[in-house]
């Protein structure tokens, strides 16, 4: 649902429709506005607009007449609040006319494209993938195309938005520094590279590029994922500053209690636990559990009852305070989480309140919003939906159908917009329209009534699973005789249901593609048999393989995973707004690892294997000897390294998978200085330790919503007011498990009321127009899953503290959270 409006004066087509529509007897409910041009004293102009006749709320009745502009208004901060946006803009035209084009798609998409672009520039500057280098300049004028768009977005952002506000906003001071600071650092560049001080400088300012993915107005997901983080940070560091004391007691235990043995670290001659630092970094690894048991044996080895050292410290500080510092990180996050998300229902309210004060009449000495002034606004709100739509739209908000809705009413609004409603066509199928006397036969109904049939479905799901066990067996003299009878299945699927109907699943569009390029490939290769078998075996067994994956439908079918795979693919949104933050962490980090450690290590091959002629290739190009004694080498590792972005990536990847990080780490000592280790720890610290366990803590959170709640309220009252007005799909056929049954008629009249005619429900039955309607499969917005967890908790009409302007704006501390159940996340 497109709820973008293009312009602040409708086309004259839409200008002709809403005349049409808002036409009731002789009297307008829309009209426009009077503007005339005067000039003042100093010769300059002044523009007025005329307010006669623009009456007090109190004043208003069904029949006052109301501006488009007004209308315009409200409209806007009605899409606001559905698209959860928080801009403060101003409202004279022109204002307002920049702020919806500011929200074009078009230019929203051609800031992601930008920003992409400036993120993956690093894969063609110094250090640069293999292959992949470009001159300084060209990177730097592609550099310089983005930033300027960056510009040109933050100049219209200031064109709408009050001085003040713009400029004491902390996202566009940050980006006004960032791009400051990256126009001067290429400044440098180019003046050290051609006056030939520097060859190939490194440019550090590239830490700055992921801000763009943060700061801009559009990124608010991921600028509320980084905004939790921070607030939630406190704690996190009181108790992680609590473990590192706990570390620090016991590596002096440890240094006390083993030095004097003189023992040795394993594979090494080295003291063993005698270093403090030493005994801090090993101990800290532990915690990792990296290390385990390697680190415990040589004091083991040596007295059997030193393993109680290493069995308290595991207890403590693995199981116990882990355990607590989990408890801590999901306490504070779930209570910054329930602020932010309130925050968001303050200001969404208040988008709402003032929608409200335009919209509404009096009527009984009581403010309402009638179903004229509805179906105006909505032609704004939603131009895309029919006329049908909107009217259903309205029944559901007037449930008493009293012909009005109220404020508390009129604020659920958001819930109900967010509703995704698919208008289904119950048009005939290709043949039975083009080739009726054939698609009517005996045969034809036989083949039809099986085919719709759930035990048609059961077979081909056995199929599946037959071929699948072959193909695990390898098993291939079958495949022909199987890509047959999935070719016979989607044939039959397209006789019955027609073209439409079919490629309007997933899953038929799926099995098409896969069966059909499988089915090309295999006739290829037999016809042609100097195909190259290097390409055409290993595609045609991974197409194949693919096409296994159709055993997720079989899965599907089964009631206890349909919840649990509903729940999956609708927090999957989420998952990759936070796939955004680890982006930015990962992309910080891998510009500092590249500063540091490019070129240090390279991979060479490994000896004997590879004879190296230049000797510089040695060791992993260290150049070190005894880095051939090290675990780095030995477990082939030298393709780790930060020689371009790339494969930092991939490192930072493995240490985030935390098994062996230690190894890549020590790798990277041994080339440089123990030092090195305060990246690898701090990478650890802020990936691992804050950022997965923040990540747990939101998925246990939004999974328990979903879980809970497998149906919104709206979504409930929108399928129970389409099956009141017998406007609903038939399901039975839409699931083609059981004999259809005949399609309902519009019992209350609603074509004829979306058409301008009386809106009053009629007992009249009106041809059927062969439109139905459903609640679409959508993944439903996590923030609004979230908001109704949270919004019981709020009294109906709180809008939050006064002043409150900005989800920034809030005491972090103002809400403490409240002991989640089914009730109050109703």
């Amino acid at each position: 649902m497109d709820n973008h409006i293009e312009s602040y004066k409708p086309s004259q087509s839409t200008k002709s429709n809403d005349s049409n529509l808002l036409n009731d007897g002789a009297t307008r409910i829309v009209r426009s506005r009077t503007v005339s041009f005067v000039k003042n004293e100093n010769g300059g102009e002044m523009v007025t607009i005329d307010l006669v006749n623009q009456p007090e709320a109190e004043e208003r009745t069904g029949q006052t007449v109301m501006n488009d502009s007004d209308i315009y208004l409200a409209a806007t901060y009605i899409i606001d609040a559905v698209e959860t946006r928080n801009y403060q803009f101003n409202t004279d035209p022109g204002s307002l006319r920049n702020y919806h084009l500011y929200n074009n798609r078009f230019m929203q998409y051609v800031l992601y494209f930008f920003v992409f672009v400036i993120l993956m520039l690093a894969i063609f500057e110094e250090p640069a993938v293999n292959g992949l280098s470009m001159p300084y300049w060209s990177t730097h004028v592609l550099e310089l195309a983005c930033l300027a768009y960056f510009v040109f977005r933050m100049r219209h952002h200031r064109s709408f938005t009050p001085r003040r506000i713009w400029w004491t906003d902390a996202k566009n001071i940050i980006l006004v520094v960032a791009i400051s600071v990256m126009c001067v650092d290429m400044i440098l560049m180019t003046v050290l590279v051609e006056t030939g001080v520097i060859e190939k400088p490194f440019r550090w300012s590239r830490m700055l590029r992921p801000l763009f993915l943060v700061n801009f107005p559009e990124m608010r997901e991921i600028r509320r994922s980084f905004r939790n983080i921070r607030h939630s940070l406190n704690e996190i560091l009181t108790v992680l500053i609590l473990l590192f004391l706990i570390l620090f007691l016991f590596a002096l235990l440890g240094r006390e209690l083993f030095s004097d043995d003189d023992l040795k670290e394993v594979l090494s001659s080295e003291p063993y636990f005698a270093h403090y630092i030493e005994n801090i970094w090993e101990l800290y690894i532990l915690v990792t559990t990296a290390n385990s048991p390697d680190v415990m044996m040589p004091a083991y080895d040596w007295n059997s009852f030193y393993i109680v050292f290493f069995v308290i410290f595991v207890l403590l500080c693995n199981y116990i305070f882990m355990s607590i510092f989990l408890a801590v990180i999901y306490k504070n996050y779930r209570k910054h989480l329930k602020n932010e998300v309130q925050t968001s229902v303050f200001l969404k309210r208040r988008k709402l309140a003032k929608a409200w004060d335009i919209l509404k009449v009096t009527v009984d000495s009581k403010f309402v919003l009638t179903w004229e002034r509805w179906r105006a606004v909505m032609k704004f709100v939603i131009p895309k939906h029919s006329d049908m739509q909107v009217h259903l739209l309205w029944k559901v908000l007037d449930n008493d159908d009293n012909g009005s809705v109220a404020k508390w009413e009129f604020l659920r609004i958001v819930d109900l917009l967010s509703v995704k409603l698919s208008t289904i066509n119950q048009s005939m199928p290709f043949f039975q329209k083009y080739m009726a006397t054939c698609y009517n036969s005996t045969l034809s109904e036989f083949i039809c009534k099986y085919v719709k049939h759930r035990y048609f479905r059961f077979f081909f799901d056995f199929v599946i699973m037959i071929n699948a066990f072959l193909i695990i067996v390898k098993v291939d003299e079958a495949e022909w005789y199987f890509l047959g009878i999935f070719m016979f299945e989607i044939l039959i699927k397209m006789y019955v249901y027609g073209f439409y109907k079919y490629f309007k699943s997933a899953w038929n569009v799926f099995d098409f593609v896969i069966i059909t390029v499988a089915f090309v490939i295999s006739a290829i290769e037999e016809v042609v048999q100097q195909t190259s078998k290097d390409f055409t075996e290993p595609t045609l067994d991974f197409l194949l393989v693919l096409r296994v994956l159709r055993i997720l439908r079989v899965i599907g079918g089964i009631e206890r995973y349909q919840v649990i795979i509903s729940t999956i693919s609708n927090i999957g949104p989420s998952i990759l707004t936070f796939g955004g933050v680890l982006f930015v962490i990962f992309y910080v980090f891998a510009v500092i690892g590249m500063g540091i450690f490019r070129r240090r290590i390279t991979f060479y091959g490994y000896l004997p294997d590879n004879a190296y002629t230049d000797p510089t290739q040695l060791y992993c190009g260290t150049g070190i000897a005894n880095f051939t004694k090290s675990e780095f080498y030995n477990h082939h590792y030298c393709s780790n390294n930060f020689n371009d972005i790339t494969k930092a990536f991939v490192v930072l990847f493995e240490l985030m998978v935390v098994n062996q990080w230690h190894v890549i780490a020590d790798g990277f000592v041994l080339v440089t200085h123990k030092a090195a280790r305060i990246y690898f720890l701090s990478f650890h610290i802020v990936m691992v330790v804050i950022i997965v366990n923040i990540f747990i803590a939101f998925i246990l959170e939004v999974f328990m919503v979903e879980y809970s709640l497998s149906k919104s309220k709206y979504e409930g009252a929108i399928e129970k007011k389409i099956d009141e007005l017998g406007l609903g799909v038939d399901l039975t056929e839409e699931n083609q498990d059981k004999k259809s049954k005949p399609v309902k008629l519009d019992k209350l009249g609603l074509v004829s009321n979306a058409e301008g005619e009386n809106s009053t429900a009629s007992d009249k039955r009106p041809k059927d127009p062969g439109i139905r309607f459903r609640i679409g499969k959508k993944s439903r917005n996590v923030q609004l899953s979230l908001q109704a967890m949270f919004e019981g908790e709020l009294d109906e009409e709180n809008i939050g503290p006064e002043g409150l302007e900005d989800n920034d704006d809030l005491d972090v501390d103002e809400n403490e959270p409240i002991a989640y159940t089914l009730n109050n996340a109703v």
